[in-house]
């Protein structure tokens, strides 16, 4: 009896400390959800007296308009251009920090550094560098004898080149978790290796990878998920012009809801995010224990 009421006690306890946390949780994260869940059933609009409820009326709507497919595919190429960049860049990153010269000190802060950059200063850099005529970059190709380039109001150029920007802010992040993958890889393993004649490309394929797969795992779920997650610079540089070339699924949403307040339809949106990010967090968990390997 004394026993139960000690496990009792602690558990109470336990529950205590989580409480804070548990109404945060449900208040910040849970109940908006279910809002969402809730709102996208209905028609919402600025001037309504009440809402109306429309089924799946907003869902068939949105399946049906080629808009919302243009957008869905702008997303998933967006996150085509940067989630495999990004993490080579990373790993690249992470692999020359790993080298422990001189200069790693000073190469982690600078790679580090747009990291903690505002997106709006980091739009305000590469909207200067992608300016016509007078940017960067075209001044760059005039040097060269090349006639300038337009990359913001181009559809085919646009996506591309805000990826770039993205890579650029991302790649930066992702290198601190692969550094720490790396350096969690004991050196007796390297040596051992070095010792049985691998040399450094296979050292490389057949070690270092498979070792890393964990942390690639993890680093593949976060760059995906941010990959969908991030607007600010597509607001700042484009405002998913032209032609919505470079609207993506959350700049629309953001439209719905505060430029046309259509509050329905952008919880509709938000519920195919929700259900899109899920599937993309459930890398992390099912592809986990098929594609780890020590051996």
């Amino acid at each position: 009896m004394i026993r139960i009421s000690k496990r009792l006690e602690n558990d109470l306890l336990a529950l205590l400390l989580l409480l804070p946390s548990l109404i945060f949780l449900f208040l910040f994260t849970i109940f908006p959800i279910l809002k969402s869940i809730y709102m996208s059933f209905m028609d919402m609009q600025l001037g309504m007296k009440e809402p109306l409820f429309l089924g799946f009326a907003n869902y068939k709507y949105l399946f049906s308009d080629p808009l919302f497919w243009k957008i869905m595919g702008n997303t998933f190429f967006f996150a085509f251009l940067t989630v495999i960049p990004s993490m080579i860049i990373g790993l690249s990153l992470a692999m020359l920090l790993n080298l422990k010269s001189k200069m790693t000190g000073f190469l982690r802060v600078s790679f580090f550094s747009p990291v903690v950059m505002p997106m709006i200063a980091v739009s305000s850099i590469w909207m200067f560098i992608y300016m016509p005529d007078a940017g960067l970059l075209d001044q760059l190709y005039k040097s060269f004898g090349l006639s300038g380039q337009i990359y913001l109001q181009e559809s085919n150029a646009v996506l591309p080149a805000l990826s770039v920007v993205y890579n650029w802010k991302e790649a930066g992040f992702l290198m601190i978790f692969f550094l720490s993958g790396l350096q969690s890889i004991s050196p007796q393993m390297y040596e051992a290796a070095r010792i049985d004649g691998a040399n450094k490309v296979r050292i490389f394929f057949g070690m270092t990878i498979p070792l890393l797969m964990p942390t690639t795992i993890f680093v593949a779920t976060i760059a995906l998920t941010d990959s969908f997650k991030l607007v600010d610079h597509i607001a700042m540089m484009t405002e998913g012009q032209p032609n919505n070339s470079s609207t993506t699924l959350l700049y629309y949403i953001y439209q719905n809801g505060f430029n046309y307040f259509d509050q329905g339809l952008a919880s509709t949106l938000t519920v195919i995010m929700l259900v899109i990010m899920l599937c993309a967090a459930s890398i992390q968990f099912f592809a986990a224990d098929k594609r780890i390997h020590y051996n």
